[in-house]
């Protein structure tokens, strides 16, 4: 056996047969990725790789608690393969036990497709989107502009089995694109991105077309000191914003208040009104477009994840339902410790609740005066309290004058809490999906609609692009 030549779902059910200890938790995750990269309308390099990852978590019951020990180690052998599951046997027997310890999740129904050869992506994938791309290139050239960015594309395959007899198996797509549209000259430039799971849905050719519209409304610069604007929010901005609160939206935090969520004096906020609009913010493991893991996969335990949770469905969730504070992340474990419902994370995001026929050029033509984003760009949290986060904007900040984009003026830095925008939003377009820019690396399936936030604060400028 290699890691090669033996199917995942064999090395799963070896490891779990090679297990001494008294739970044992195997994840296999079979990875692909092809990607292309180009530069001054030109493709520059492109490839594609290969790559296993095995998990072993291993379970040891004593007289003061469940300790679990977790190995993750690649390309594992034949001959390695115990030695892992020793290694993570071992790191149980050393450990104290486990805050989060649970009885391992029984009673799942396997996965019909358990046994079968993981999915692969290849260069194939770009077969449509790969000439698309060449035709962009040379639009752009006649048209005095230089695009340079990067498409990939992952195909994960994802086994868990479990000594409770679980055998689950996921397939997740994942496809980024970025494109960058600059003048020769270097001091204009304009981003757009999109998320995929095929490269069916992305056409060079529109991204250029709106690229080239950006750098058009960049001719005419205009410097803007810093303060409090209207200003409007297109969805990847309002991605990478809630994205960070859904991260933040620990259940077990905010009862030991210590998050934006907590409540004063004791409790968490849940049942609490966030904001006017009737926005709803939502996962869904079943999302068309966004389809993600319907059951837990933790490589290991650390804030609202648990190991000891590996395999428990995921459902549909309101975090936050018509503007209410609906549900916090949580473990069984912490659940149990404060009250709430079991609510794991999931593995896409969702805000709705707008104008479904209300797009951002509506919006833009429904302002008197106010900014329009591109995109915000190394977020940072300031205070866990507020979700006070601060970043910068990034590749086109637009003046909007009656109805009409007039001008691009300076970057700035800003300082906004998630939260408090949607309490102070008063605009809200259609959903449609996105590519978070600051995240997209970490989390991809994601739709927002555009947001109108009257006194957005852009706390001094900043020199970027």
């Amino acid at each position: 056996m290699s890691a090669r030549t033996s199917r995942p779902h064999e090395i799963v059910e070896r490891a779990l047969e090679l297990s001494r200890a008294d739970g044992c938790v195997v994840i296999a995750d079979e990875e692909s990725t092809a990607n292309l990269r180009w530069a001054g309308n030109a493709l520059t390099t492109n490839g594609v790789t290969r790559g296993r990852t095995l998990t072993v978590v291993a379970t040891v019951d004593g007289r003061e608690g469940t300790a679990s020990g977790v190995v993750s180690r690649s390309a594992v052998t034949a001959d390695e393969l115990e030695p892992l599951v020793r290694a993570a046997e071992a790191a149980a027997r050393g450990a104290g036990p486990a805050e989060d310890a649970q009885p391992l999740v029984t009673d799942v129904p396997a996965s019909p497709d358990f046994t079968d050869a993981p999915a692969e992506t290849s260069s194939a994938v770009f077969a449509d989107f790969a000439p698309a791309l060449g035709e962009a290139f040379a639009r752009a050239r006649a048209g005095g502009r230089e695009l340079y960015g990067f498409a990939n594309h992952e195909l994960t395959s994802t086994y868990v089995g479990t000594s409770t007899g679980l055998r689950l198996r996921h397939d997740q797509p994942n496809g980024t694109l970025e494109l960058n549209a600059k003048s020769p000259d270097r001091s204009r430039s304009a981003w757009a991105g999109r998320a995929t799971r095929d490269f069916k849905d992305v056409d060079p050719a529109a991204l250029d077309a709106e690229l080239a519209v950006r750098l058009g409304w960049a001719e005419r610069r205009v410097e803007l000191p810093a303060g409090r604007y209207e200003t409007l929010l297109p969805p990847t901005a309002v991605a990478d914003l809630l994205i960070y609160q859904f991260w933040s939206a620990s259940g077990r935090d905010a009862a030991e208040g210590r998050t934006v969520f907590s409540k004063p004096g004791g409790g968490t906020r849940l049942g609490e009104r966030l904001g006017e609009l009737p926005l709803t913010l939502r996962s869904d493991p079943h999302e068309p477009g966004l389809e993600c893991a319907p059951f837990v996969v933790a490589h290991s335990s650390g804030g609202d994840q648990s190991v000891f949770d590996n395999g428990l469905p995921v459902t549909a969730t309101d975090w936050v339902r018509a503007g209410e504070l609906h549900r916090l992340t949580t473990t069984r474990h912490s659940a149990g410790l404060t009250g709430l419902p079991v609510a794991p994370a999931v593995g896409n995001l969702v805000l709705d609740g707008g104008d479904p026929h209300r797009s951002l050029e509506d919006m833009i033509a429904g302002t008197s005066r106010g900014l329009l984003l591109t995109c915000l760009w190394y977020i940072r949290e300031v205070d866990p309290a507020t979700l006070l986060l601060t970043g910068l904007t990034r590749d086109g900040v637009y003046l909007v004058e009656d109805g009409e984009v007039v001008g691009e003026v300076n970057n700035f830095r800003f300082n906004e809490s998630p939260v408090s925008l949607l309490g102070r939003a008063t605009e809200a377009g259609r959903t449609e999906k996105t590519l978070p820019r600051e995240w997209g690396d970490w989390f991809t399936r994601a739709a927002m609609p555009a947001l109108r936030v009257p006194d957005f604060n852009m706390s001094s400028v900043s020199q970027g692009v």
